[in-house]
């Protein structure tokens, strides 16, 4: 006799990278349970039934989590306290309502007061991503030997949390658990800061008179270019991001700037010895994630282009975004 699938009826609101994601990897790793999709928007809803992304394509939101044992939010953490309201009333009793956000103290703060009683509010954060964008975007093994972190509320339910720890390991992933408020200290310096840098230096570098646009594109090799990579991230994701995580994104930018501050002083006042040293302290950094496992020591960090399959290793190989 085979057995229960850990959820029989998976709900996913929202077909971005993520959204999209999830649902192949569920039908991956997770055959035998059922998979319900939905997006606010007609054209998205239209092409995840084109390419097979669910078993069901929901109208809406609330028709989606109908029933559903699991809903995960797949939606831009601004969205996710309307999109709360709305569905709350619908969700069955017992299920377990998460999301994918890269910023957890305010989708807790937004949907703790709005969860019946009888729902386990488990959010999560799967720290894994592409620049990339829409249905089309996700690929099943996004997950794998990626981090998934839980933060569910002090009063959670521990056995809600362990079914939810299981699901992200059967995609893959590896799962941390911390507190919300810890989550968003430590994404805001590996994820956020580093994001909020890519979208100014591009800008920088844009708004240049002395140098035209097509010189900027010409010689984008190397450092730029990677920069340039990490400001295609989506802007709606990465505008509410920064809004909603404000005061650790602001703490850690602060720090940022006096460590940059120190760096100017070295530079100017010829420090040979203190950039060597801080040159050699970060290629440490930067070796660690590789033998880590969360980065590839390939030429051109695993990213040509040109087969397919060159592409999606691309894609498996590209600092993970939020996110979330």
């Amino acid at each position: 006799m085979s057995e229960s699938p850990l959820f029989e009826r998976i709900a996913l609101i929202g077909l971005g990278l993520i959204g999209s994601s999830l649902a192949r990897a569920i039908k991956a790793r997770l055959p035998g349970s059922l998979v319900v999709v939905t997006d606010h928007t007609a054209a998205v809803r239209r092409r995840a039934g084109e390419i097979g992304l669910g078993d069901e394509i929901a109208e809406d939101a609330n028709t989606a989590v109908k029933e559903a044992d699991l809903v995960i939010l797949c939606v831009p953490v601004g969205a996710t306290a309307s999109l709360g309201a709305s569905i709350a009333p619908a969700l069955k009793p017992g299920a377990i309502l998460s999301d994918v956000g890269s910023v957890k103290g305010a989708v807790v703060a937004a949907l703790a007061p709005l969860v019946p009683e009888t729902v386990h509010l488990v959010p999560a954060h799967p720290v894994a991503g592409t620049e990339y964008s829409g249905p089309d975007s996700g690929f099943a093994t996004l997950f794998e030997n990626r981090w998934c972190i839980l933060t569910p509320p002090e009063a959670a339910d521990p056995a809600a949390v362990a079914r939810m720890s299981a699901f992200w390991r059967a995609l893959g992933a590896n799962v941390e658990q911390m507190s919300a408020a810890h989550h968003d200290l430590v994404l805001a310096i590996t994820s956020h800061v580093p994001h909020l840098i890519a979208y100014n230096i591009v800008g920088t570098a844009a708004d240049l008179e002395e140098v035209t646009a097509s010189e900027v594109i010409k010689f984008s090799a190397g450092g730029f270019r990677d920069f340039t990579r990490i400001a295609a991230s989506d802007p709606t994701m990465w505008r509410d991001v920064f809004l909603n995580n404000r005061d650790a994104v602001l703490e850690m930018l602060g720090r940022f700037n006096e460590d940059l501050s120190a760096l100017q002083r070295m530079i100017r006042w010829g420090d040979g010895d203190g950039l060597f040293e801080l040159f050699t302290r970060t290629r440490a950094i930067r070796r660690n994630i590789i033998a880590s496992g969360q980065e590839t020591s390939a030429p051109d960090f695993g990213r040509r282009v040109g087969t397919p399959a060159a592409n999606e290793a691309s894609a498996t190989t590209t600092e993970r975004q939020n996110n979330s």
